[in-house]
């Protein structure tokens, strides 16, 4: 009943009969359920802030300790609380790795239904633990790591509505799950400071600019939503029988092997992470080691699922890994990185940034730098725009994919880049601006302006490089390119919240922006080369 049999979306006959309705029957499922697992996947990036304003407002709130048992403050704290969606990032990306290859040994319904159920675990727990504000912070870095079922969603999701519509449709197809899905890092990002404004759940309130907020529901509010959408998907979406996933209760079984693999990359990961916290080392090894971490998730899931699968599972994995091989899945990998790495590592981050930027006051009214930061009594409340540049991202993604359809793919990749590169570069002046101003809510405006240009690109960039994929693949390899392509690119989430948070804690935020616009340089010159420039080796 929920298996398709003889699926063939380029039969036009078919197509026009019946594959259209089925299809994007499947697509409207899709896109609510990957909605809701971006926003639970991100939503560290809003509670962590509510958090800080509680902690600067009464001390012994959201207390937590650094090494030595000590009482963090200032820069240490506010670094420290990046912890939280860097560590969700990192899951959600390393659990990417297995979801690309999922929807051929699980089935697309069956892997939608169990992302979403699994998700209400982390929501309900998010709940429990902010209800108790000395709850260990260990407890949160745990239901950080659960939340990154939701990142992994997008890399199955995406692969499944790959297999579901014909070619000439891949960029709006692709394009509509996508940015449609991304929506729910804005509205999540909306909805959260208006949320736990009400006592629907019960519990404690604490005072939040001189109201009484229960942050609790930052979690308990999406429990129902995330029942009732696996329910949907159950009732309503299909598996395809090439895919070969046998049983419902096989394939759940499949998933739920398959995530546990992931897991074990991400609990490596995520200790080598906090190990790193106590090695005082320098900005430098710092990144060195956080970039080894990601190599290091990377590695241990994939041998994990090249070894530890059951025999039935890995003979189809093997032929997927044959994406390996070849050199343009490598590229495309490098320059998705550029377009969704960037706009899901600005929105666990933007939120955040605001406030650390605007927030606080460093330097005295003749510019001479405080011994200590001041909270700004004039500051912008951030939770009013921080929804703005993920939401503008999302918004605009299908756009990027329609007009790759209409100019080619790497043409738009090409100009979004431009636009990155001085956007990011304009970002980080006003960011040093700021920082020597003693008034530096002033500048807020513009560079909230120039940060959803930002996004704005990221968005166009992921839609044209999704369709530049289609493209260069034939199917068979598409569906497993764009699962991986988006696996390695979601460690945006882990690594720029954790740069950000080495140049917040070493005074200078505006270097994390230098060196992004330095790596968007190096992804101007590959795609040029490969794909945009006359007699390209590719063009797309």
């Amino acid at each position: 009943m929920h298996t398709l049999k003889n699926w063939d979306p380029e039969n036009e006959a078919v197509w026009e009969s019946e594959a259209r309705r089925i299809a994007f029957r499947n697509l409207w499922i899709s896109i609510p359920n990957l909605l809701m697992a971006f926003g639970v996947w991100i939503y560290w990036s809003i509670i962590i802030n509510v958090m800080q304003g509680l902690h600067d407002s009464s001390p012994s709130l959201y207390a937590f300790n650094g090494p030595g048992d000590q009482p963090l403050s200032g820069p240490a704290y506010q670094a420290l609380l990046y912890t939280l969606p860097a560590v969700a990032g990192l899951a959600g990306a390393t659990l990417r790795i297995p979801n690309s290859f999922m929807i051929a040994v699980c089935g697309g319904r069956n892997v939608n239904f169990m992302t979403t159920l699994l998700l209400a675990l982390p929501a309900l727990g998010t709940g429990l633990a902010l209800q108790n504000p000395q709850t260990p912070f260990i407890t949160y870095i745990v239901l950080a790591s659960l939340c990154g079922v939701g990142g992994g969603a997008f890399a199955s999701s995406m692969s499944n509505i790959n297999f579901f519509f014909p070619k000439r449709m891949q960029g709006l197809s692709l394009g509509l799950n996508a940015g449609l899905g991304n929506l729910g890092v804005s509205v999540f990002q909306f909805a959260i400071p208006w949320i736990i404004t009400f006592g629907f759940f019960g519990g404690p309130s604490r005072t939040f600019k001189g109201n009484p907020v229960w942050l609790q529901n930052a979690g308990y509010a999406w429990v129902p939503i995330l029942l009732l959408l696996a329910l949907l998907a159950a009732l309503f979406m299909n598996n395809l029988a090439q895919h070969n996933t046998g049983s419902t209760l096989n394939a759940i079984g499949k998933f739920l092997w398959l995530e546990a693999l992931g897991y074990a990359g991400v609990f490596v990961s995520v200790a080598l992470l906090l190990a790193s916290k106590t090695w005082n080392l320098s900005p430098g090894m710092e990144l060195l080691a956080t970039l080894l971490n990601v190599a290091a998730a990377i590695a241990l899931t994939m041998l994990l699922m090249r070894f530890a699968t059951p025999a039935s599972a890995r003979a189809i994995l093997q032929k997927q890994f044959a994406i390996f091989t070849q050199k343009h899945n490598w590229i495309m990998t490098y320059l998705y990185v550029m377009t969704f790495g960037s706009f899901i590592g600005y929105a666990s981050a933007f939120p955040k940034l605001l406030k650390d930027v605007f927030g606080y006051i460093r330097v005295d009214p003749g510019g001479a730098p405080l011994p200590e930061a001041l909270v700004n009594p004039d500051a912008p409340n951030v939770l009013l725009y921080a929804f703005l540049g993920a939401a503008m991202g999302a918004a605009i993604r299908p756009l990027g994919g329609w007009l790759s359809d209409k100019l080619g793919g790497a043409r738009v990749t090409q100009w979004s880049t431009l636009i990155m590169i001085g956007a990011a570069l304009a970002c980080a002046a006003v960011i040093r601006l700021a920082n020597a101003s003693p008034h530096p809510h002033t500048l807020f405006l513009p560079f909230l302006l120039l940060f959803i240009l930002l996004f704005a690109t990221t968005g166009i960039g992921n839609g044209s490089t999704f369709r530049m994929i289609a493209v260069i693949f034939p199917k068979e390899f598409a569906g497993p390119v764009l699962g991986w392509t988006s696996a390695v690119a979601a460690y945006g989430a882990f690594l720029i919240p954790a740069i950000f948070a080495m140049q917040i804690k070493a005074g200078k935020p505006e270097y994390a922006l230098y060196g992004f616009a330095f790596y968007y340089v190096t992804c101007l010159a590959l795609n040029w080369w490969y794909y945009a420039r006359k007699n390209a080796e590719i063009p797309c």
